[in-house]
C-alpha cells in the first residue's frame, strides 16, 4: 500500500540544467577542463562530487579529495547564486497540492542543502514536504538507493510503501533497488525510450499528466 511520495529534484520537479550546466563549468575552466555541457547534463542526479570525478577522468586532469572538495565548495557556492535562472516545471505545484495532506511527501535530492534550501524558500514550496534529504546526508549517490532508504526511514515508511518520482536513469536505478515503486517523468536529459529500458513502473512526459499520476498513487493505496 502506498503511504508516501519521494520525489527528486534536479529535472524532475524543478528546471535547473542551466544553473547546473553553468556552476560546473565555471569551476572546471578553473581545472582546466573541458566537456560538452550535454556531458554534464545526463550526470545530473549523481551528486556533484561524482560528476566532478567523471568529469576531470574524462579529461586527464590528475585530482585527489583536497581537490574535489575546493571545487564541489565553488561549484555549489556558484549554483547558489544562480537560482534567478531555475523555474519549476508546469504542474509541479498543482500535483504537490493535491498530494498535500493526502499521503506523505518527501524530497530526495543530491543537490546540496544550501542550493535547495534557498530554492524551497524562493518558490515557496518548502512546506509541501514532510522531510527534504540532500546530497549533505548521503554517502553514496544514486544510483545507490541510500538517499531513498533515509527518507522513507525519516517518514516513518517501508520502502515497499513509497512511490519515487525520477527523471534520471540513476534515479530509475535508485528507486528500483530500494524496491520502490516509480514514476518516470522524461523531463531531464533522458528519453523515454531510455528510462524505459531501467523498467518504471509507469512513463509519464510531463507532471502535468497529473490525473495519471494520482492514479497511480492513489489506486495503488
Amino acid at each position: 500500500m502506498v503511504k508516501a511520495v519521494i520525489f527528486d529534484w534536479d529535472g524532475t520537479l524543478a528546471d535547473t540544467k542551466k544553473a547546473v550546466v553553468r556552476s560546473f563549468q565555471k569551476v572546471l575552466v578553473e581545472a582546466g577542463c573541458v566537456v560538452s555541457d550535454e556531458f554534464i547534463e545526463r550526470r545530473v542526479g549523481i551528486g556533484t562530487k561524482r560528476t566532478l570525478e567523471e568529469v576531470l577522468e574524462e579529461c586527464n586532469v590528475r585530482f585527489d579529495d583536497e581537490m574535489l572538495e575546493k571545487l564541489t565548495r565553488e561549484k555549489i557556492r556558484i549554483q547558489a547564486n544562480l537560482t534567478n535562472i531555475v523555474s519549476l516545471f508546469e504542474g509541479a505545484i498543482e500535483l504537490l497540492q493535491n498530494l498535500q495532506g493526502r499521503i506523505k511527501i518527501a524530497l530526495a535530492t543530491m543537490s546540496s542543502r544550501k542550493v535547495v534550501g534557498k530554492l524551497l524558500s524562493e518558490k515557496r514550496i518548502g512546506g509541501y514536504f514532510d522531510v527534504v534529504v540532500t546530497a549533505d546526508e548521503i554517502v553514496k549517490p544514486k544510483p545507490d538507493p541510500e538517499v531513498f532508504f533515509v527518507s522513507a526511514a525519516r517518514l516513518g515508511v517501508d520502502p515497499e510503501d513509497c512511490v519515487v518520482v525520477e527523471d534520471s536513469v540513476f534515479g530509475v536505478r535508485a528507486a528500483k533497488a530500494a524496491e520502490m515503486k516509480c514514476i518516470a517523468v522524461s523531463s531531464g536529459a533522458y528519453s523515454r525510450v531510455e528510462l524505459r529500458k531501467e523498467k518504471p513502473d509507469i512513463i509519464v512526459d510531463a507532471l502535468t499528466e497529473k490525473e495519471r499520476i494520482l492514479h497511480f498513487i492513489f489506486g495503488s493505496m
